[in-house]
């Protein structure tokens, strides 16, 4: 069965423009309302801005699995249970110029991230590339928002990310769950006139979130994300949490490329977290698991790259280039007319425009969630176009 827009992460993703049930809310009201719930957990002031940028990212670019559905889900519970430092500053332990050894001390990812992010492209400023690898961290959020920092500023930006000791996916072929989803993000500038390029993805078929929102909307899922013991397909996501299925690389089996997700899986390992000295998920203890999902996502580690295009060669040239490059790939004659070509980050930039003029669809679920986390808190709600829902 085809995906609907009402399968939360997919509206954008997939391009889809199909109407859905619930509210619109302004932009800078989601941006306000998140930053106080962050900022009533201890974050400093501007901490708390940027990581309610980070969060409500994901439900202006469609990401929704990403969004808001995990602030009381993850965020607050990270910070309620004293695996993340409201109040943590990062230490350097080593700086040479263009590379950056951090441990963030378990800050919170979603300011923490593009701060590195920030860092690295300073120092590609200053050198033509920036290397900042971080161990000690927590949860990011939507990688594509921190690369899309770099992107911004003319250069490319690269994240990888690893779970730290939490294991989703097996190797192929293998019986314990080593490796998370690994998310791995590009992002690169497409000219003055077209979005970014923005390539965010989780090295397994999907992130479990996908998964989940799947479960909560009661939607069966595609063959080719889950299986089950014997590798049969799994379409119920639910199966996922009750530990009756397991989460499958991108590519899903190896007859059909399952060896190259795994192996970004692997690059993305080494990269984020063997560099930097943070928790690895192959590691010994893990081969006693059960198969299933096992370990927390503590101690993260993640490599954020900058590298300036204008310090290896005329950047008025890489920027005519890009623009020619990207807008080709838009200018390609489609199969169907209806579903034109794109690039990844051009429709996420497309319904970002379009969401910050007419407010941010937010499901009544989500919206009702928000509610009564305001009134928990002591908070104002965010208010919905038209009055009070």
């Amino acid at each position: 069965m085809p995906l609907t827009a009402t399968l939360e992460g997919d509206g954008a993703r997939l391009g889809t423009t199909a109407p859905r049930p619930g509210l619109l809310v302004r932009y800078p009201e989601l941006l306000r309302f998140t930053a106080e719930v962050f900022a009533a957990r201890g974050l400093p002031a501007a901490r708390a801005r940027t990581a309610a940028e980070a969060l409500c990212y994901g439900d202006l670019t469609g990401l929704t699995s990403h969004g808001l559905a995990n602030l009381t889900r993850l965020y607050l519970p990270l910070l309620d249970q004293g695996r993340t430092d409201p109040a943590a500053e990062p230490e350097t332990l080593a700086d040479l110029g263009a590379a950056v050894l951090r441990d963030d001390r378990r800050a919170l990812g979603l300011w923490a991230a593009p701060a590195a992010m920030d860092l690295a492209v300073e120092r590609a400023a200053a050198h033509g590339i920036g290397l900042v690898s971080v161990r000690g961290a927590t949860h990011l959020g939507c990688a594509g928002f921190h690369t899309l920092r770099a992107a911004r500023r003319g250069m490319i930006g690269l994240l990888a990310a690893n779970c730290g000791r939490q294991r989703i996916a097996r190797p192929p072929g293998g019986r314990a769950a080593l490796l998370g989803t690994n998310p791995l993000s590009v992002a690169a500038p497409a000219g003055e006139r077209l979005h970014p390029f923005v390539l965010d993805m989780s090295t397994t078929a999907v992130p479990t979130g996908r998964i989940r929102a799947a479960a909560r909307a009661g939607q069966p899922i595609p063959e080719g994300w889950l299986a089950d013991e014997d590798g049969a397909p799994v379409t119920d996501p639910a199966a996922f949490d009750r530990g009756e299925a397991h989460l499958l690389w991108l590519g899903s089996r190896p007859e059909t490329g399952a060896y190259k997700g795994y192996g970004l899986g692997l690059v993305v390992e080494v990269l984020g977290a063997l560099l930097s000295g943070a928790g690895l998920g192959p590691a010994p203890e893990a081969l006693a698991g059960d198969g299933g999902p096992t370990g927390r996502d503590d101690d993260i580690g993640y490599l954020a790259l900058a590298v300036a295009p204008g310090a290896l060669r005329s950047g008025a040239d890489f920027t005519r280039e890009a623009a020619e490059l990207f807008a080709t790939l838009l200018d390609c004659p489609p199969v169907d007319p209806t579903a034109p070509v794109g690039y990844p980050g051009h429709p996420e930039g497309e319904l970002a425009a379009r969401q910050q003029i007419s407010g941010v669809h937010l499901s009544p679920a989500r919206f009702a969630e928000l509610t009564e986390l305001a009134a928990a808190t002591g908070l104002t709600p965010p208010r919905p176009i038209g009055g009070a829902a």
